[in-house]
């Protein structure tokens, strides 16, 4: 009776210990959950939404998996001098194309993007930046809220966690987020 308890309890142990390993392994290297402590990415995404990032999609594909209008998870640069250890922002500007805004309306490489994501347009002018090789130029939805590349300059690669794909709360909102451009 008693080596049948210390198989059953081996068994749930051995069990339990698996289950957190590949917890783990998934939350490292495959996807995390995430939720918004901000307005900066409204009205796309709200205060208390809860997101999946796609942490493999990048790793597999790099800089030919990153797209404009992607929403990523990003450690902030050093120079962006902030207590948050993640950002997420909606990417504008891939390495090689210059960044402007100009009464209200953001240029790449001279030509208007066109946003029908955004909160409101800009209210300030951006004067015309490179972005660099390996470096993403983002911004929040909420453009005149937000705390992104126009303060602090563009976001190494190296530095992206992954892509918000899937917003699982508040559950009527449930859904891909696919890029809006």
């Amino acid at each position: 009776m008693e080596s049948k308890i210390k198989e059953v309890l081996f068994d749930w142990i051995k069990t339990i210990v698996i289950a957190v390993i590949l917890s783990l392994a998934v939350r490292t290297y495959v996807a995390e959950a995430k939720w918004i402590p901000s307005e900066s990415m409204l009205p796309t995404l709200k205060v208390g939404d809860h997101l999946i990032i796609d942490k493999l999609f990048y790793k597999l594909n790099g800089t030919r998996g990153i797209n404009r209008g992607d929403i990523v998870v990003f450690n902030p640069p050093e120079s962006a001098d902030l207590n948050e250890k993640v950002l997420i922002k909606r990417v504008i500007g891939l390495p090689g194309e210059t960044i402007s805004i100009k009464g209200g309306l953001v240029y790449i490489n001279g030509k208007q993007l066109d946003e029908p994501y955004i909160l409101e347009k800009p209210n300030t002018d951006f004067a015309p930046f490179m972005v660099p090789d390996n470096e993403l130029f983002v911004m929040g939805d909420n453009r005149n809220n937000s705390y992104d590349s126009r303060f602090w300059g563009p976001v190494s690669l190296a530095n992206i966690i992954g892509k918000a794909e899937f917003r699982y709360y508040p559950i009527n909102e449930i859904g891909t987020l696919a890029p809006k451009v």
